[in-house]
């Protein structure tokens, strides 16, 4: 099978394309082999480079065949293998197609190419050689079904994909780096001098340097053994002054011995110096070739006698090879082998004869039993066997009683091995991630030895004690992760450390002999048991429990310093507790407690948080008694007054962090805060505060942030100025008029005052160098002169409003939704979170909303934010399924990554909105999909109803036994491999088969009960419940400051990691509708109705940030080489028909509740994208001569706003002239000299058409108006808008930019073109006005009354 039988008529036979050279090889094989160009360093092909049309059809007969790209030699070393994304060093490559079908083993494919091995490479790593049996079709299929696509025909249609390349990739040799090669032998004939006189003379000789030592042969007897063997382990490696390029290499000791080696070019004399020198600054002989593919270990390796430590982690090293695993045991002197992750299957037995190994690290090759061998191993300290699949120890291994440390994690094991009972120098036993579902203490008791038992992650149900005697050997027990419901282990006498987190724990019995910290957090805990009283206990968690008071005896612990207990059920606290002498940190947040009591006596407290109770007040003797407190959060609470600092003139608190969100408080609070001097941090959002004293503001000097978000100030004191340690100033969702004097702080960085009643800023000579977030949307009367915008240019984001058009009386938004994003950075100096929003997608019939969250990564939540909606929409196209097109997005923008994938991942939320077809009692239907831990709750009649699943090893047991059973390795901070907590994400394909793409998808038909949608991160939903959430923003009225009070609140509860938060408003229902058929007529296109025809919609909500009313102004760095990656995500073989026949008949106006049905014409959506260029900061190329049009940019990001992906959207300067007796608008309009426009958004929203005056075009170009109607230049110019543009057809005909996606259009600077001054606006305006009100208007004809063509317009 997998033949093509020469011949016509052959079923597997394609025919022959006329556009490629086909060559018939031995064995049927078909091969297309082509000089195929690679674009870039995206190591893909160009679409003149794909198979035709033939070879599809012939592809189509059955799923089963398949084509598979087979690079060559060239290719290898033209391009780099790695993650690191160099380019391409030749123009061309050689790149065979072969045809195949999933029965085609890799030997008929070597014939058929003349190779003798096929080689495959995962996800940019290491390249193992096929075995001849092995199905390389087969291979990407079943890779293919494992990531998540199960029809088998999009199966097909993936693997003839060129972007799968940057996961899965086939060589017909084996590929080799320079730089690795370096690092495993360097060779060369070299002019050569012994000794450091100058008696002897240079001679050629032949030079190696591998592992340890420096070769030196002559060229004729090199392979007779008549060698110098030259140690430089503790040596020297110098220059030699007197000859160029030369160096001399010392070994150590009194003997030493030196030769001088003259190199003839600088590049060599560096590879030989770098690498020589790792070698001459070890102590002690080791040797790393990790990492390196490697098959077997370099022949000359075997002349370093002297390596003591081996490290062949991360090959493919084979048994019977001249330098394979058997030929280890002629190094006489080694003591440490690493061999993990190197698939051996079968234990290399002649590895127990190298009696010289202490330690021995064999983890993840999938051994199933241990050779009886192993017990020769008399030296042996320290074996790894971590991640097989063994079931068993022999009892040999009892033989190595120097044996310390045994490490069986991650194995199959359903008891503990009793070989470990004779193992006497054993004080660990490390059975983590095993099947374990007993734990009988008899067996630790008999194990004197142990003191340390790691039972973390098994199946462990009961615990059983065979006898009464006690246990007083074992001091820590680590059972987390299990499924423990009733746990006694008073039996354990000398216990300090238990972990017994994540279990379903009811009760807890413990000995408190010797106890010092005990970790129960996440159970179902209602009782803990410790008796004696435990006297040396120090650290007490006990969060997320059902428990209702405090323990007595932890109130008689004499030594507690850390109480965590929040996430209970607690009513009080306990006096005993509050007063303890020992106790420096209480956490009872999220209880029911009513009061705290009074302190009478000095205490040592030095945090104190009790957020989320029902508190009214706090002790009037809190600060005088607790004059260690640094930190108190009690926010969320009922708040209305706070305890004095001090009774006497001078206070002696030392507060740095107080958190008081979400009370009641007043102004009268405000003068207590000046008996706390060391603020550092104060939160007061969400109170009732209406004024802020200036001459209590002036005494906190010391003050770093601020936050009043959420209260009814109308003004920041002026003596905010004399904080010169404020950085960060949050104060949005207030009444405040007058721009605060805060432009003046050396170290101001982050300013929000966004949401408030901003009509002017008055800015110093120069800004702070140190400002880099600048966030003024929801001023609806603040106006920026061009000035100001000058001053503003150097700042990082700067996100201000679009003002609305002078022609327009109200806002043309969704009708039936709105939304609003923030993000925060918290304590990060770079964020990390994205957010796509588009509330006009799929021609304004739906919506697309997303959040996209990196961790430490910026570059991947950029490109999913850039990409994902486009991919959305073709998969759209192809599948009215939402469970199928969900995830076929999913996996699609999975592999788009490319090269940037490889290591980085992302959390990822999509929401899609859409007409719902199935259920007629809906109007439309919500799909959510998400990996990793983004979530997305519904607020439905007032209550949540989450639609995401937390895809993370802590809360999903089911996804933490999958990637269990995969042998990964879980490391005690629960991370795959150490890496992360989520088990799905897109990216990190290298951590394939356990970190997977499929997303899980949900849909659910809106209905009128439905009010809002909240997206949030991870650390959104870390700090606030679905309820609290939900309950914080239904009843806010602007999206954009919903959204932002919940960054705020979870700010203030705790958070100081990135936090994003997108809240939509959904207005669902028929009072909703505005089509034409129901009586209404609307100055729009189709697909857009205005605010003015909603029946009890929300307010007109304030610009957000993320719509198409605010743009955002950002320079912040994005990484070339990643962005290189991605692309525009539509295919443009789509029909454009009647775009070029000339103007539209208008069609019936329908709202998104009735859209017009489709006509099977594919319409490319707006969609953004984020383009990086680091040649220069203005976003020039060294070859351009003018700035890019439509380029934002501020510094080395660069950010674009076009149209990419709109079919029907034409330039109006380019759309055909219509005869002077005929008019595209109604009379109405036409008087009005009314047409459509684009409205300006930022990087995550698709455009807005609203109808904008004539006038408009003349006015834009002054320096009033500018600022309305015109984005900004890096030099602080006002660009007018442009119209929408078809990039991707404008794209290829421009120059090619050296970095970014593709290239943009140019464009004329701003200052050539013509500037109506600002005293002759009005005049000007009038002028204009008489002039068009001169023209004679004929009437229209019916025939002649078409509609303009649809535009849009989107950021990248």
């Amino acid at each position: 099978m997998g033949e093509v039988e020469p011949g016509p008529a052959g079923p597997l036979e394609p025919p022959e394309p006329p556009e490629a050279a086909t060559a018939r090889r031995p064995g049927g094989i078909r091969v297309l082999k082509r000089n195929m160009k690679h674009n870039g360093g995206r190591n893909c092909l160009n679409r003149r480079s794909r198979f035709g049309s033939r070879e599809r059809d012939w592809l189509r007969e059955d799923v089963k065949r398949g084509c598979v790209y087979l690079y060559g030699a060239d290719t290898t070393t033209a391009t780099t293998t790695t993650t690191s994304s160099s380019s391409t060093s030749s123009s061309s490559s050689d790149l065979h197609l072969v045809l195949c079908t999933v029965e085609t083993p890799a030997s008929e494919i070597c014939a058929g190419e003349g190779r003798e091995s096929l080689y495959l490479q995962l996800h940019g790593d290491l390249v193992r050689r096929l075995e001849p049996t092995e199905r390389p079709l087969q291979i990407v299929y079943d890779y293919l079904s494992r990531l998540g696509f199960e029809d088998p025909v999009r199966i097909q249609e993936e693997a003839t994909n060129t972007d799968l390349s940057c996961m899965i990739r086939f060589y017909g040799e084996k590929p080799c780096q320079m730089d690795h090669l370096d690092r495993i032998l360097l060779s060369g004939i070299y002019n050569v001098r012994k000794g450091k006189t100058q008696l002897h003379k240079w001679a050629e000789r032949l030079v190696v340097l591998c592992g340890t030592c420096l070769i030196v042969s002559s060229v004729k007897d090199c392979q007779t053994g008549k060698m110098h063997i030259l140690p430089l382990v503790g040596g020297k490696i110098e220059d030699v002054k007197r000859r160029q390029h030369s160096l001399a290499f010392s070994s150590a000791g009194a003997q030493a011995q030196t030769y001088h080696v003259s190199f003839e070019t600088l590049a060599e004399y560096q590879r030989w110096q770098r690498q020589a020198s790792k070698v001459v600054s070890q102590r002690i002989s080791t040797v790393d070739l990790s990492c390196y593919s490697l098959e077997e270990v370099p022949e000359h390796l075997f002349y370093s006698q002297d390596i003591t430590y081996l490290n062949l982690r991360h090959n493919f090293m084979q048994l019977e090879r001249p330098g394979g695993l058997d030929t280890l045991h002629k190094f006489s002197q080694l003591k440490g082998l690493n061999l993990s992750h190197n698939k051996l299957g079968l234990f290399p037995v002649l590895l127990c004869e190298i009696s010289t190994l202490t330690e021995l690290n064999l983890s993840c090759n999938g051994f199933h039993d241990l050779p009886s061998q192993i017990g020769n191993l008399i030296n042996l300290q320290t074996l790894c066997l971590d991640g097989n699949v063994l079931t068993a120890l022999p009892d040999e291994l009892g033989n190595l009683q120097q044996l310390s440390s045994l490490g069986i994690s991650f194995n199959n094991f359903s008891q503990i091995p009793e070989v470990l009972e004779k193992l006497t120098m054993l004080d660990k036993v490390v059975m983590a991630g095993n099947r374990l579902e007993v734990l009988n203490l008899g067996v630790l008791t008999r194990m004197s030895h142990a003191k340390h038992v790691d039972l973390r992650m098994n199946h462990l149900k009961t615990v059983i004690i065979d006898n009464l005697e006690g246990n007083k050997h074992i001091t820590h027990m680590d059972l987390r992760d299990n499924q423990l419901t009733d746990l006694d282990l008073s039996s354990l006498c000398s216990l300090e450390q238990l972990h017994c987190e994540r279990n379903q724990l009811r009760e807890l019995t413990l000995s408190g002999f010797s106890l010092r910290t005990l970790y129960a957090n996440w159970n179902k805990l209602t009782a803990v048991n410790v008796y004696p009283v435990p006297s040396l206990l120090t650290s007490l968690e006990l969060s997320r429990n059902l428990l209702e008071c405090v323990p007595d005896w932890a109130c008689e612990a004499k030594k507690l310093e850390i109480l965590d207990m929040s996430y209970n059920l607690l009513t009080e606290v306990p006096t005993r507790i509050l007063s303890s002498l020992s106790l420096r940190k209480l956490m009872v947040g999220h209880n029911h407690i009513r009061v705290l009591p009074a302190l009478v006596e000095h205490i040592p407290l030095e945090a104190l948080d009790v957020q989320h109770n029902t508190l009214s007040r706090l002790p009037d003797t809190l600060f005088s008694k607790a004059l260690n407190l640094r930190y108190l959060n009690a926010s969320a609470n009922s708040l209305e007054s706070l305890p004095s600092a001090c009774a006497g003139e001078e206070s002696l608190s030392v507060l740095q962090l107080l958190y008081l969100t979400n009370n009641l408080l007043t102004d009268q609070c405000i003068p207590v805060l000046v008996g706390h001097p060391h603020l550092r941090i104060l939160h007061l959002a969400n109170n009732q505060l209406q004024t802020f004293p200036a001459s209590k503001l002036n005494k906190l000097e010391q003050l770093e942030e601020l936050n009043l978000s959420g209260n009814k100030l109308k003004a920041i004191p002026t003596t905010i100025a004399n904080c010169k340690r404020l950085h960060t100033l949050v104060a949005h969702a207030n009444n405040i008029s007058i721009f605060p004097e805060i432009l003046q702080l050396p170290q101001i960085q982050f300013v929000d005052l966004s949401c408030n009643d901003l009509t002017e800023i008055l800015i110093p000579e120069a800004l702070p160098a140190t400002l880099q977030d600048l966030d003024l949307t929801g001023n609806t009367n603040l106006v920026l002169e061009h000035k100001t915008l000058d001053m503003f240019s150097h700042i990082t984001t700067l996100k201000i409003d679009q003002k609305p058009l002078p022609t327009t009386d109200s806002t043309v938004t969704s009708t039936f939704w709105s939304h609003g994003l923030a993000e925060m950075a918290g304590q990060r100096n770079k964020l990390c979170v994205s957010a796509l929003a588009m509330d006009n997608f799929a021609e304004g019939v739906g919506a697309v909303y997303g959040m996209f969250d990196g961790d430490r990564n910026e570059e991947l939540p950029r490109l999913l934010q850039c990409t994902m909606a486009d991919v959305l929409l073709e998969e759209v196209q192809h599948s009215t399924n939402d469970t199928v097109f969900m995830a076929n997005t999913f996996l699609v923008s999975h592999r788009k990554l490319g090269m940037a994938g490889q290591k980085l991942g992302s959390s990822a939320l999509l929401c899609y909105i859409r007409p719902d077809t199935t259920d007629p009692t809906s109007s439309f239907s919500l799909t959510v999909a998400n990996v990793g831990t983004c979530q997305a709750v519904l607020c439905r009649g007032g209550k949540p109803v989450s639609l995401s699943k937390i895809f993370s090893l802590e809360q999903d047991p089911e996804e933490a036994q999958r990637v269990k059973d995969q042998k990964a390795i879980i490391t005690e901070d629960n991370k795959v491999n150490g890496v992360t907590c989520c088990t799905r994400m897109l990216g990190c394909t290298y951590l394939y088969p356990w970190i997977l793409p499929k997303p899980h998808i949900s849909s659910t038909p809106l209905t009128i009960q439905d009010e809002l949608l909240i997206l949030g991160n991870k650390a959104l939903w870390e700090h606030l419940s679905y309820l609290e959430a939900v309950n914080a923003v239904r009843h806010v009225q602007d999206p954009l400051a919903a959204a932002k009070k919940l960054c705020t609140l979870a700010q203030s509860y705790g958070c100081q990691d990135n936090v994003g938060a997108m809240v939509v408003y959904l207005n669902i229902g028929e009072e909703g509708c505005t089509c034409e058929m129901n009586g209404l007529t609307l100055p729009g296109p189709v697909g857009f109705a205005s605010t003015a025809a909603i029946k009890d919609a929300p307010k007109p909500t304030t610009p957000s940030s993320s719509s198409g009313i605010a743009s955002e102004f950002s320079s912040e760095m994005s990484t070339s080489e990643v962005s290189s990656e991605v692309g525009s995500t539509a295919s443009d073989e789509h029909n454009t028909v009647g775009l070029e026949a000339g103007l539209l008949l208008r069609p019936e106006r329908r709202c998104s509740l009735h859209p017009v049905p489709t006509a099977g014409v594919f319409q490319r959506q707006p969609s953004c994208a984020t383009f990086s260029s680091n040649q220069s900061d203005n976003g020039l190329d060294s070859d351009d001569e003018q700035p890019v049009e439509g380029v934002i940019t501020n510094g080395s990001r660069v950010e674009v706003e076009v149209d990419i992906h709109c079919c029907r959207g034409r330039d109006l300067e380019n759309s055909p002239t219509l005869p002077k007796n005929s008019s595209t608008l109604c009379p109405e309009e036409h008087a009005r000299g009314l047409f459509f426009g684009i409205r300006r958004q930022n990087s995550v929203n698709s455009g807005i058409l609203l109808p904008m005056n004539k006038d408009k075009t003349e006015l834009q170009k002054s320096p009033s108006t500018s600022c309305l109607y015109g984005k900004k230049l890096s030099n602080g110019s006002i660009v007018p808008l442009e119209d929408s543009l078809n990039l991707i057809e404008v794209a290829t005909e421009a120059p090619k930019r050296k970095t970014g996606y593709f290239a943009a259009p140019t464009q004329l600077e701003p200052e050539d073109q013509f500037v109506v001054p600002r005293d002759l606006e009005e005049e000007v305006r009038e002028q204009m006005k008489q002039h068009q009100g001169s023209r004679p208007e004929p009437e229209p004809r019916e025939e002649d009354r078409t509609e303009l063509p649809e535009e849009f317009d989107t950021a990248l």
